[in-house]
């Protein structure tokens, strides 16, 4: 299926507004994608954990491992399962809570002009084709509709939060996912 965004939310995925949002500070500045990688419990997929971490009903009882996100209040605009399904969180325009204390490119507060792009994974486990799938289709949506998002633009956690964060990590093929994605951006005209 090809993706398409109306409204600030993508046609095909599940929608489930989190109450994790705010506007952004200087609306339409929209200019970096993120790509993230989580799991919950640490290394186990499928469950609803993640989900319910962006929608604020985990039960941090559930696993010894939740207790330091009792209370946190995170969000992500999309989430894409194993299996490439996509959840959808926040609208576009609104700002998600994915990326803490960031910088890039001079700009701290990387929220604020952010789309954040969570992927079912760990630093180390190979994420799977049809994340790949998804997730390629899903930024040539978002690039098309918010051309202040280029190649160079589309980065990881790792690299907006060095030694705060790793993700999506090493296990994230990061000359493939470009190397499609310029493809499908260079036949279709967007940069």
């Amino acid at each position: 299926m090809l993706l398409r965004i109306n409204d600030h939310i993508v046609n095909g995925a599940s929608f489930h507004p989190s109450p994790h949002k705010d506007e952004r500070p200087i609306a339409n500045d929209i200019s970096l994608l993120v790509i993230h990688g989580i799991s919950l419990p640490a290394g186990e997929f499928g469950g609803p954990h993640v989900d319910d971490l962006f929608m604020g009903c985990l039960d941090c009882a559930a696993h010894s491992s939740f207790e330091p996100l009792e209370g946190m209040r995170v969000s992500a605009h999309c989430f894409i399962r194993r299996d490439g399904a996509l959840v959808q969180y926040v609208p576009f325009h609104q700002r998600a809570w994915h990326a803490g204390v960031s910088q890039w490119a001079g700009r701290e507060r990387c929220n604020d002009f952010s789309i954040g792009i969570e992927l079912e994974g760990t630093d180390v486990a190979p994420y799977t084709e049809e994340q790949y799938e998804t997730l390629v289709q899903l930024s040539c949506a978002l690039m098309a509709t918010y051309p202040e998002i280029t190649l160079d633009r589309v980065i990881g956690h790792e690299h907006i939060a060095p030694g705060r964060k790793t993700d999506p990590g090493p296990a994230f093929d990061w000359e493939m996912f470009k190397r499609r994605l310029r493809g499908i951006t260079n036949d279709s005209g967007t940069q």
